[in-house]
Protein backbone atom coordinates (compact mmCIF):
# COMPACT_ATOMS: atom_id res chain seq x y z
CA UNK A 1 0.00 0.00 0.00
CA UNK A 2 1.71 3.43 -1.07
CA UNK A 3 2.21 5.86 1.85
CA UNK A 4 -0.08 8.54 -0.08
CA UNK A 5 -2.33 8.08 -2.28
CA UNK A 6 -4.12 10.86 -4.24
CA UNK A 7 -7.52 9.73 -6.32
CA UNK A 8 -9.05 12.64 -8.66
CA UNK A 9 -8.30 15.37 -6.69
CA UNK A 10 -9.60 18.98 -8.29
CA UNK A 11 -9.44 22.95 -6.86
CA UNK A 12 -11.64 25.26 -8.09
CA UNK A 13 -10.93 28.31 -6.59
CA UNK A 14 -14.20 30.98 -6.64
CA UNK A 15 -17.96 30.95 -6.29
CA UNK A 16 -18.82 28.67 -9.03
CA UNK A 17 -17.18 25.67 -8.72
CA UNK A 18 -19.81 23.25 -9.66
CA UNK A 19 -20.53 25.30 -12.86
CA UNK A 20 -16.38 24.95 -13.05
CA UNK A 21 -16.36 21.32 -12.32
CA UNK A 22 -18.96 20.40 -15.35
CA UNK A 23 -17.13 22.46 -17.34
CA UNK A 24 -13.57 20.35 -16.57
CA UNK A 25 -15.50 17.37 -17.73
CA UNK A 26 -16.66 18.55 -20.95
CA UNK A 27 -12.54 19.44 -21.48
CA UNK A 28 -12.72 22.75 -21.55
CA UNK A 29 -9.50 24.71 -21.11
CA UNK A 30 -8.31 26.55 -18.00
CA UNK A 31 -8.67 29.70 -19.58
CA UNK A 32 -12.16 28.82 -20.99
CA UNK A 33 -13.66 28.17 -17.64
CA UNK A 34 -12.20 31.40 -16.15
CA UNK A 35 -13.73 33.50 -18.88
CA UNK A 36 -17.21 31.33 -18.52
CA UNK A 37 -17.40 31.45 -14.75
CA UNK A 38 -14.96 33.66 -13.24
CA UNK A 39 -13.32 30.96 -11.24
CA UNK A 40 -9.58 29.66 -11.40
CA UNK A 41 -8.71 26.08 -11.79
CA UNK A 42 -5.87 25.46 -9.41
CA UNK A 43 -5.59 21.45 -9.33
CA UNK A 44 -7.38 19.51 -12.70
CA UNK A 45 -8.27 15.97 -11.74
CA UNK A 46 -5.13 14.53 -10.53
CA UNK A 47 -4.42 11.27 -9.03
CA UNK A 48 -0.73 9.85 -8.26
CA UNK A 49 0.86 7.39 -5.28
CA UNK A 50 3.54 8.09 -3.30
CA UNK A 51 5.79 5.20 -1.87
CA UNK A 52 7.02 5.33 1.89
CA UNK A 53 10.70 6.32 2.18
CA UNK A 54 10.69 8.27 -1.24
CA UNK A 55 11.78 12.09 -2.40
CA UNK A 56 8.82 12.49 -4.80
CA UNK A 57 9.00 16.06 -6.30
CA UNK A 58 6.13 18.03 -7.77
CA UNK A 59 7.54 20.84 -10.16
CA UNK A 60 6.08 23.09 -12.71
CA UNK A 61 5.97 26.34 -13.83
CA UNK A 62 4.33 29.42 -11.54
CA UNK A 63 0.71 28.98 -11.65
CA UNK A 64 0.82 24.84 -12.56
CA UNK A 65 -0.55 24.28 -9.14
CA UNK A 66 2.04 22.24 -7.51
CA UNK A 67 1.45 24.38 -4.14
CA UNK A 68 -1.91 23.98 -4.37
CA UNK A 69 -1.61 20.28 -5.05
CA UNK A 70 0.87 19.70 -1.82
CA UNK A 71 -1.42 22.35 0.31
CA UNK A 72 -4.38 19.65 -0.05
CA UNK A 73 -2.18 16.97 1.38
CA UNK A 74 -2.71 18.23 4.71
CA UNK A 75 -5.72 20.35 3.78
CA UNK A 76 -4.35 23.62 4.49
CA UNK A 77 -6.08 23.61 1.02
CA UNK A 78 -9.86 22.09 1.05
CA UNK A 79 -10.56 19.56 -2.24
CA UNK A 80 -13.46 21.01 -4.52
CA UNK A 81 -13.41 17.21 -5.53
CA UNK A 82 -11.22 14.14 -4.73
CA UNK A 83 -9.33 11.80 -1.92
CA UNK A 84 -6.58 12.29 -0.23
CA UNK A 85 -5.18 8.67 1.79
CA UNK A 86 -2.80 8.65 4.11
CA UNK A 87 -1.88 4.79 4.61
CA UNK A 88 -5.16 4.33 3.64
CA UNK A 89 -7.14 6.85 5.59
CA UNK A 90 -9.01 9.16 3.98
CA UNK A 91 -8.24 12.44 5.12
CA UNK A 92 -10.94 14.23 2.77
CA UNK A 93 -13.68 12.97 4.78
CA UNK A 94 -11.97 13.29 8.30
CA UNK A 95 -13.27 15.73 11.00
CA UNK A 96 -11.29 19.02 12.45
CA UNK A 97 -10.44 16.81 15.60
CA UNK A 98 -8.91 13.73 13.55
CA UNK A 99 -7.13 16.05 10.85
CA UNK A 100 -5.34 18.37 13.51
CA UNK A 101 -4.17 14.72 14.76
CA UNK A 102 -2.80 13.32 11.46
CA UNK A 103 -1.45 16.99 11.15
CA UNK A 104 0.51 16.64 14.60
CA UNK A 105 1.77 13.13 14.20
CA UNK A 106 2.15 12.35 10.99
CA UNK A 107 3.32 15.36 9.26
CA UNK A 108 5.17 18.47 8.70
CA UNK A 109 5.69 21.54 6.61
CA UNK A 110 8.94 23.51 5.48
CA UNK A 111 8.04 26.54 3.65
CA UNK A 112 10.13 28.51 1.60
CA UNK A 113 9.75 31.69 4.15
CA UNK A 114 11.83 30.06 7.51
CA UNK A 115 9.25 31.76 9.78
CA UNK A 116 11.60 31.70 12.40
CA UNK A 117 10.80 33.75 15.61
CA UNK A 118 13.45 36.67 15.71
CA UNK A 119 13.29 36.75 19.80
CA UNK A 120 13.78 33.21 20.13
CA UNK A 121 16.78 30.92 20.35
CA UNK A 122 17.34 28.63 17.60
CA UNK A 123 17.00 25.69 20.31
CA UNK A 124 13.32 27.47 21.53
CA UNK A 125 12.48 27.58 17.34
CA UNK A 126 12.86 23.76 16.99
CA UNK A 127 11.22 23.29 19.75
CA UNK A 128 8.03 25.01 18.98
CA UNK A 129 5.90 22.58 17.44
CA UNK A 130 6.11 20.56 20.12
CA UNK A 131 5.70 23.04 22.42
CA UNK A 132 1.83 23.43 20.59
CA UNK A 133 1.75 20.13 21.17
CA UNK A 134 1.83 20.12 24.63
CA UNK A 135 5.13 18.25 25.31
CA UNK A 136 6.73 18.67 28.40
CA UNK A 137 9.63 20.44 28.56
CA UNK A 138 12.51 18.52 29.29
CA UNK A 139 11.35 16.39 26.42
CA UNK A 140 11.07 19.02 23.94
CA UNK A 141 14.70 20.56 24.38
CA UNK A 142 16.28 16.99 24.42
CA UNK A 143 14.25 16.12 21.00
CA UNK A 144 14.85 19.40 19.13
CA UNK A 145 18.55 19.21 20.28
CA UNK A 146 18.67 16.02 18.52
CA UNK A 147 17.08 17.71 15.53
CA UNK A 148 19.36 20.19 15.62
CA UNK A 149 22.72 17.91 15.99
CA UNK A 150 21.00 15.87 12.96
CA UNK A 151 21.08 18.87 10.91
CA UNK A 152 24.40 19.98 12.09
CA UNK A 153 23.52 22.90 13.98
CA UNK A 154 24.22 21.71 17.44
CA UNK A 155 26.62 24.27 18.27
CA UNK A 156 24.24 26.97 17.09
CA UNK A 157 21.09 26.37 19.71
CA UNK A 158 21.80 29.62 21.92
CA UNK A 159 21.74 32.00 19.32
CA UNK A 160 19.06 33.65 17.51
CA UNK A 161 18.05 33.81 13.64
CA UNK A 162 19.80 37.09 12.74
CA UNK A 163 22.94 35.77 14.07
CA UNK A 164 22.63 32.72 11.27
CA UNK A 165 23.10 32.81 7.53
CA UNK A 166 19.84 32.30 5.03
CA UNK A 167 20.93 28.82 4.52
CA UNK A 168 21.38 27.79 8.57
CA UNK A 169 18.59 29.76 9.03
CA UNK A 170 16.49 27.33 6.51
CA UNK A 171 18.03 24.72 8.09
CA UNK A 172 16.48 25.63 11.17
CA UNK A 173 13.23 25.16 9.70
CA UNK A 174 13.91 21.96 8.65
CA UNK A 175 15.34 20.97 12.45
CA UNK A 176 11.75 22.07 13.68
CA UNK A 177 10.04 19.84 11.01
CA UNK A 178 12.17 17.23 12.16
CA UNK A 179 11.70 17.52 15.62
CA UNK A 180 8.08 16.35 15.44
CA UNK A 181 9.09 13.09 13.92
CA UNK A 182 6.92 13.07 10.92
CA UNK A 183 6.18 10.31 8.85
CA UNK A 184 6.13 12.88 6.05
CA UNK A 185 7.78 15.95 5.57
CA UNK A 186 5.98 18.17 2.87
CA UNK A 187 8.54 21.06 1.60
CA UNK A 188 7.14 23.62 -0.23
CA UNK A 189 9.99 25.60 -2.38
CA UNK A 190 11.89 25.26 0.71
CA UNK A 191 15.41 26.43 -0.71
CA UNK A 192 13.82 28.58 -3.30
CA UNK A 193 14.94 32.05 -1.42
CA UNK A 194 18.46 30.47 -1.18
CA UNK A 195 21.56 31.86 -3.31
CA UNK A 196 22.49 29.15 -6.09
CA UNK A 197 25.67 27.87 -3.70
CA UNK A 198 23.94 27.70 -0.18
CA UNK A 199 20.88 25.81 -2.47
CA UNK A 200 23.04 23.29 -3.80
CA UNK A 201 24.39 22.47 -0.14
CA UNK A 202 20.55 22.20 0.83
CA UNK A 203 20.23 19.82 -1.40
CA UNK A 204 23.20 17.64 -0.44
CA UNK A 205 22.35 17.98 3.16
CA UNK A 206 18.84 16.98 2.48
CA UNK A 207 19.96 14.00 0.57
CA UNK A 208 22.14 13.23 3.47
CA UNK A 209 19.77 13.51 6.10
CA UNK A 210 17.33 11.45 4.22
CA UNK A 211 19.60 8.55 4.14
CA UNK A 212 19.17 8.34 8.06
CA UNK A 213 16.11 9.60 8.70
CA UNK A 214 13.80 8.23 5.66
CA UNK A 215 11.12 10.49 5.55
CA UNK A 216 8.40 10.34 3.58
CA UNK A 217 9.29 13.59 1.52
CA UNK A 218 6.85 15.60 -0.96
CA UNK A 219 8.88 18.48 -2.64
CA UNK A 220 7.69 21.35 -4.40
CA UNK A 221 9.84 23.57 -7.12
CA UNK A 222 9.96 24.94 -10.47
CA UNK A 223 13.46 24.35 -11.04
CA UNK A 224 14.24 20.97 -13.15
CA UNK A 225 18.00 20.99 -12.21
CA UNK A 226 16.86 20.58 -8.47
CA UNK A 227 14.01 18.05 -8.84
CA UNK A 228 16.39 16.04 -11.53
CA UNK A 229 19.09 15.98 -8.70
CA UNK A 230 17.04 15.10 -5.54
CA UNK A 231 14.13 13.18 -6.88
CA UNK A 232 13.09 9.93 -6.70
CA UNK A 233 10.27 10.43 -8.93
CA UNK A 234 9.08 13.53 -10.60
CA UNK A 235 5.40 14.52 -11.05
CA UNK A 236 5.08 17.62 -13.69
CA UNK A 237 2.47 19.91 -13.73
CA UNK A 238 1.29 22.20 -16.14
CA UNK A 239 -2.03 23.67 -16.21
CA UNK A 240 -3.38 21.71 -13.08
CA UNK A 241 -3.05 18.97 -14.79
CA UNK A 242 -0.45 16.26 -14.37
CA UNK A 243 1.68 16.02 -17.56
CA UNK A 244 3.92 13.62 -16.73
CA UNK A 245 5.51 11.10 -13.61
CA UNK A 246 8.61 9.16 -13.65
CA UNK A 247 11.96 9.28 -12.90
CA UNK A 248 14.80 11.51 -13.34
CA UNK A 249 16.12 9.43 -16.01
CA UNK A 250 12.87 8.61 -17.69
CA UNK A 251 11.65 12.36 -17.72
CA UNK A 252 15.00 13.33 -19.41
CA UNK A 253 15.17 10.30 -21.70
CA UNK A 254 11.27 9.81 -22.78
CA UNK A 255 9.55 12.95 -22.38
CA UNK A 256 5.48 12.69 -22.38
CA UNK A 257 4.77 15.43 -24.39
CA UNK A 258 6.49 18.33 -26.15
CA UNK A 259 6.12 20.52 -23.20
CA UNK A 260 8.23 18.13 -21.25
CA UNK A 261 10.13 17.69 -24.37
CA UNK A 262 11.00 21.57 -24.23
CA UNK A 263 11.34 21.57 -20.45
CA UNK A 264 14.37 19.46 -20.03
CA UNK A 265 16.46 20.40 -22.83
CA UNK A 266 18.35 23.04 -21.67
CA UNK A 267 19.14 20.07 -18.54
CA UNK A 268 22.67 19.58 -17.69
CA UNK A 269 22.44 15.86 -18.46
CA UNK A 270 25.97 15.11 -17.15
CA UNK A 271 25.02 16.40 -13.26
CA UNK A 272 21.25 13.61 -13.38
CA UNK A 273 22.14 10.57 -15.67
CA UNK A 274 24.21 8.21 -14.30
CA UNK A 275 26.24 4.96 -15.09
CA UNK A 276 22.62 2.70 -14.97
CA UNK A 277 21.04 4.74 -17.47
CA UNK A 278 24.02 4.35 -20.13
CA UNK A 279 26.05 1.52 -18.96
CA UNK A 280 25.92 -2.14 -21.09
CA UNK A 281 25.56 -5.77 -20.53
CA UNK A 282 29.17 -6.75 -19.99
CA UNK A 283 30.82 -9.80 -21.96
CA UNK A 284 32.48 -11.51 -19.66
CA UNK A 285 34.72 -14.70 -18.84
CA UNK A 286 35.31 -17.15 -15.77
CA UNK A 287 39.00 -17.02 -14.57
CA UNK A 288 37.86 -20.72 -13.10
CA UNK A 289 36.91 -22.26 -15.89
CA UNK A 290 38.23 -20.14 -19.38
CA UNK A 291 41.52 -20.12 -20.87
CA UNK A 292 42.85 -17.70 -23.86
CA UNK A 293 41.49 -19.83 -26.68
CA UNK A 294 37.83 -18.93 -25.18
CA UNK A 295 38.42 -15.41 -24.86
CA UNK A 296 40.07 -15.00 -28.14
CA UNK A 297 36.81 -16.96 -29.76
CA UNK A 298 34.43 -14.46 -27.60
CA UNK A 299 36.30 -11.52 -28.29
CA UNK A 300 36.02 -12.09 -32.17
CA UNK A 301 32.15 -13.28 -32.19
CA UNK A 302 31.29 -10.09 -30.04
CA UNK A 303 33.85 -7.92 -32.24
CA UNK A 304 35.19 -6.33 -29.38
CA UNK A 305 38.79 -5.86 -28.48
CA UNK A 306 38.86 -6.16 -24.50
CA UNK A 307 37.29 -8.99 -22.42
CA UNK A 308 35.93 -8.41 -18.75
CA UNK A 309 37.31 -11.05 -16.63
CA UNK A 310 34.95 -12.30 -12.89
CA UNK A 311 35.41 -15.35 -10.51
CA UNK A 312 32.44 -17.91 -9.96
CA UNK A 313 30.60 -14.81 -7.68
CA UNK A 314 30.70 -12.83 -10.40
CA UNK A 315 33.59 -10.40 -8.79
CA UNK A 316 35.54 -8.31 -11.27
CA UNK A 317 39.37 -10.29 -11.53
CA UNK A 318 40.55 -7.57 -14.00
CA UNK A 319 40.42 -7.58 -17.50
CA UNK A 320 42.35 -8.95 -21.08
CA UNK A 321 42.88 -7.95 -24.60
CA UNK A 322 42.97 -10.02 -27.97
CA UNK A 323 46.85 -9.53 -28.06
CA UNK A 324 47.37 -10.81 -24.72
CA UNK A 325 44.74 -14.06 -25.43
CA UNK A 326 46.92 -14.79 -28.69
CA UNK A 327 50.42 -13.91 -27.15
CA UNK A 328 49.42 -16.62 -23.88
CA UNK A 329 47.39 -19.26 -26.66
CA UNK A 330 50.84 -19.31 -28.67
CA UNK A 331 52.87 -19.95 -25.37
CA UNK A 332 50.79 -23.20 -24.62
CA UNK A 333 49.21 -21.02 -21.72
CA UNK A 334 46.15 -22.54 -20.91
CA UNK A 335 45.25 -20.20 -17.88
CA UNK A 336 44.91 -16.39 -18.05
CA UNK A 337 46.09 -15.32 -14.36
CA UNK A 338 49.30 -14.15 -15.82
CA UNK A 339 48.20 -11.92 -18.44
CA UNK A 340 45.22 -10.79 -16.67
CA UNK A 341 45.03 -6.74 -16.27
CA UNK A 342 43.71 -5.07 -13.19
CA UNK A 343 44.52 -1.53 -14.45
CA UNK A 344 40.68 -0.90 -14.96
CA UNK A 345 38.56 1.78 -13.33
CA UNK A 346 35.25 0.85 -11.55
CA UNK A 347 32.12 3.07 -10.65
CA UNK A 348 28.55 2.51 -8.72
CA UNK A 349 25.36 2.49 -10.39
CA UNK A 350 24.89 6.16 -8.60
CA UNK A 351 28.07 7.56 -10.27
CA UNK A 352 27.17 10.78 -12.58
CA UNK A 353 27.98 11.36 -15.83
CA UNK A 354 30.01 14.27 -14.74
CA UNK A 355 32.10 12.41 -12.98
CA UNK A 356 32.60 9.22 -15.35
CA UNK A 357 33.76 11.04 -18.16
CA UNK A 358 37.12 11.95 -16.90
CA UNK A 359 37.54 8.46 -15.98
CA UNK A 360 36.91 6.99 -19.08
CA UNK A 361 38.23 9.68 -21.14
CA UNK A 362 42.10 8.68 -19.27
CA UNK A 363 41.21 5.40 -19.39
CA UNK A 364 43.05 2.58 -21.83
CA UNK A 365 40.17 -0.18 -20.95
CA UNK A 366 36.40 0.20 -20.66
CA UNK A 367 34.90 0.96 -16.85
CA UNK A 368 33.59 -1.11 -14.81
CA UNK A 369 30.17 -0.88 -12.85
CA UNK A 370 30.11 -2.42 -9.60
CA UNK A 371 27.16 -3.30 -7.57
CA UNK A 372 27.46 -5.38 -3.84
CA UNK A 373 31.06 -6.33 -4.96
CA UNK A 374 29.89 -7.64 -8.15
CA UNK A 375 29.97 -6.79 -11.82
CA UNK A 376 26.60 -5.05 -13.42
CA UNK A 377 27.64 -3.17 -16.18
CA UNK A 378 30.60 -1.77 -18.36
CA UNK A 379 30.62 1.29 -20.02
CA UNK A 380 32.60 2.30 -22.98
CA UNK A 381 33.19 5.92 -24.32
CA UNK A 382 31.36 6.20 -26.82
CA UNK A 383 28.08 5.69 -25.00
CA UNK A 384 29.10 7.99 -22.57
CA UNK A 385 29.88 10.82 -24.75
CA UNK A 386 26.48 9.60 -26.63
CA UNK A 387 24.71 10.61 -23.60
CA UNK A 388 26.20 13.91 -23.11
CA UNK A 389 25.32 14.94 -26.09
CA UNK A 390 21.29 13.90 -25.63
CA UNK A 391 21.04 10.84 -27.70
CA UNK A 392 18.93 8.13 -25.70
CA UNK A 393 19.73 5.18 -27.56
CA UNK A 394 23.65 4.29 -28.51
CA UNK A 395 25.31 1.20 -30.21
CA UNK A 396 29.11 1.25 -29.95
CA UNK A 397 31.81 -1.47 -29.54
CA UNK A 398 34.08 -1.75 -26.52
Amino acid sequence: MPKIKIENVTKIFGKKAEKALELLEQKKSKQDILRATGATVGVNNVSLSIEEGEIFVIMGLSGSGKSTLVRMFNRLIEPTKGNILIDGENLSIMDKKELRQVRREKMSMVFQNFGLFPHRTILENTEYGLEVQGVVKAERKERAQQALENSGLGDYSHQYPNQLSGGMQQRVGLARALANDPEILLMDEAFSALDPLIRREMQDELLDLQANVKKTIIFITHDLNEALRIGDRIALLKDGELVQIGTPEEILTNPATRYVEKFVEDVDRSKVLTAEHIMKRPIVMNIEKHGPLFALELLRQEGISTILVVDNHRRLKGYITAEDASKALKANTTRVDGILREDIPTVSKDTTLSDIFPIIHDSSSPVAVIENDRLVGVLVRGAVIAALAGESEVSVNG
